[in-house]
């Protein structure tokens, strides 16, 4: 849903496909999406299920900031092969994009995950993954085990150094060495890492690097005062999707999706308010000190 909003607002025609529990909760996660111009109409809906939460606890040097989840049982967990008519979305669809958060959901997440990933490829649209993973929601050999099978229907890898090596072991003396170990191995069209450096908890520095298996593409690093750093990473991958939709443009989808990620910091809450005339300002050299009047 980050992904969704975030290429919303910078002008892609977007979709949001879940399943939440049909009662106020799910109806409210449905209406923040369609706030945002999001295609929301392909929500599968549930009776007697619940919609999953997290719980983020922000921290200040030096307690790091946590995140509990409470996500058992939820609607999108119990979601079941066949619910989705993938073959009717993908009609219309140029690209799809999902989450290893997915797949870690359940076993019958995992199913799903595998099921749209397969329907993309036959229907012949571009897929994306990131990574994502979450060591409290399951472990590095349940990962590995899982997302390995997955990578044979991705055409676009997101990930970070330390998320490759948890889940495929993979590890090299800098992070253009790790992108192309993974393009060997996988084969993916490209591989984007983003590469974050923790000043302190509020402060951090971003940028991210891409490659597809003949040159390397990079981008300024900013310098990051958070007010939320929660969708960070989705904001980048809306931002590159955008431009490697667009443009087809790899160098200019980093630059994109640094822009994108970087404002997303300024942003309270999970969800991206920038606009692309924001990202295009900031590409641009545009950080501005005072008040726009």
């Amino acid at each position: 849903m980050n992904v969704a909003v975030a290429a919303s607002r910078l002008g892609l025609s977007a979709a949001y496909v879940t399943r939440l529990p049909k009662n106020p909760l799910g109806r409210m996660i449905r209406n923040a999406a369609r706030l945002h111009g999001v295609d929301t109409s392909h929500i599968v809906w549930s009776d007697g299920d619940r919609a999953g939460l997290y719980f983020m606890e922000y921290g200040a040097a030096p307690r790091r900031s946590a995140v509990l989840y409470d996500r058992k049982n939820s609607a999108i967990s119990r979601i079941s092969p066949g619910e989705v008519r993938w073959a009717d979305i993908f009609s219309k669809t140029k690209l799809f994009h999902t989450s290893g958060i997915t797949p870690a959901l359940s076993s019958s997440a995992a199913e799903v995950t595998r099921e749209a990933l397969s329907a993309a490829r036959a229907a012949g649209i571009i897929t994306s993954i990131d990574l994502n993973y979450r060591s409290k929601l399951w472990s590095e050999a349940e990962a590995q085990a899982c997302m390995t099978g997955l990578m044979e229907f991705t055409d676009v890898l997101i990930t970070t150094e330390e998320d490759t090596y948890r889940v495929f072991k993979i590890e090299g003396g800098d992070y253009n060495e790790v992108a192309e170990k993974l393009h060997s191995r996988f084969g993916f069209k490209v591989v984007a890492i983003t590469l974050r450096q923790n000043i302190s908890v509020w402060k951090n520095n971003w940028t991210a690097v891409a490659y597809d298996g003949e040159r390397f593409y990079d981008d300024q690093t900013y310098e990051l005062e958070i007010v939320d750093r929660v969708g960070g990473g989705d904001s980048f991958t809306a931002g590159f999707l955008y431009c490697y939709l667009t443009k087809g443009d790899i160098q200019a989808g980093v630059r994109y999706g640094n822009a994108c990620c970087a404002l997303k910091h300024s942003c309270p809450g999970d969800l991206n308010w920038c606009t692309l005339e924001e990202v295009e300002s900031l590409i641009a050299g545009a950080g501005r000190m005072r008040i726009d009047r």
